[in-house]
């Protein structure tokens, strides 16, 4: 068992319960992340990821550049890596330093496409002794907080046990532990009990990550963990609402009649934002529906359901004012 120690760099005030809004690939752009900032406030904001290429002269796109940077009404911005190549890796959050980011995260749970099949993302779980290397050169060139998002590991849950030494050697700050192995992807449910046991095992704060899709389900997370905050990503995008609720300003579970409002509200003003942020009539419904995926609450399935099959902005603007 490790000492604990005072760590000054946390993106979260001493001996609060952090609420943060999670890294969602597609989802968590800088018009999404102002809406939740407004509205709800998360004590701690993530971007999408941030893709590192090895071989490119800018390793960072021009848009990822824009996303870094955007930071509103003081709630920490945490960026968010995710590549294969240590160097670029290394560039890249020099990069984004100079840009003005304070708080750096490295993806080790990605389970999707090339960030598997490559070393990167959930793939690096398969190679401990190069993630240990990999983490041991961030520190050195990361000033501000540095932590890492990690699954329970790649295909076995128990991995996770294996790899506290590297973290808490690597001297990160936080983990935030998603309790699902990177082979499972969504699949079977998130297990809190592993998460615990890390909380029982480190001396670093853990964030819990998985399944949280309502208040009295983060509560228990909580209860049941002893973890340092939460992170919430889908039950977040389909009620922003989530975090007042968790804080106990907004009821814990609304009226139908009320989630039909709220959902309709929320997408007003997602859409007025996606409007000034995309391109285009397409790209601006896509990104809608994407928001939409997550929403399955069967008071509002319906309504839902419509918006998805909309063909343009007029209809998706219909369905959203029509009672």
């Amino acid at each position: 068992m490790h000492e604990k120690h005072t760590n000054t760099k946390l993106p979260w005030a001493a001996g609060s319960l952090p609420l943060m809004l999670a890294p969602m690939q597609g989802l968590t752009n800088r018009a999404l992340r102002s809406l939740f900032i407004e509205r709800v406030r998360p004590d701690v904001v993530f971007t999408e990821f941030v893709r590192v290429k090895a071989s490119a002269k800018k390793n960072i796109t021009e848009n990822d550049r824009q996303e870094v940077v955007s930071t509103e009404g003081g709630v920490p911005l945490v960026v968010q890596l995710i590549g294969t190549d240590t160097e670029a890796l290394l560039a890249a959050a020099n990069t984004v330093q100079e840009l003005g980011a304070e708080h750096l995260n490295i993806n080790l749970g990605c389970p999707y496409g090339r960030m598997t099949s490559q070393t990167a993302g959930g793939a690096l779980l398969r190679e401990p002794q190069a993630l240990a290397r990999m983490l041991a050169r961030l520190r050195e060139e990361i000033r501000g907080s540095f932590s890492v998002k990690v699954r329970s590991g790649f295909d076995d849950p128990d991995q996770i046990f294996s790899l506290l030494q590297i973290f808490a050697d690597s001297g990160i700050d936080f983990l935030v532990v998603h309790p699902r192995t990177v082979k499972q992807l969504y699949s079977g449910a998130a297990d809190h009990g592993v998460t615990a046991e890390v909380v029982r095992q480190t001396f670093l704060p853990v964030i819990a990550n998985g399944d949280i899709f309502s208040a009295a389900t983060g509560k228990r997370v909580l209860a049941e963990t002893g973890a340092a905050g939460l992170m919430l990503g889908r039950g977040a995008i389909a009620d922003p609402l989530l975090f007042e609720r968790l804080r106990d300003r907004y009821p814990g579970e609304s009226a139908p009649a009320a989630k039909d409002a709220e959902l309709r509200e929320y997408l007003q003003a997602l859409l007025a934002r996606y409007q000034t942020l995309f391109c285009g009539e397409h790209q601006i419904l896509c990104k809608m529906k994407e928001v939409l995926c997550h929403v399955h609450a069967p008071e509002v399935t319906d309504l839902a359901r419509q918006l998805k099959r909309s063909k343009s902005l007029a209809r998706f603007g219909e369905l959203l004012t029509s009672s």
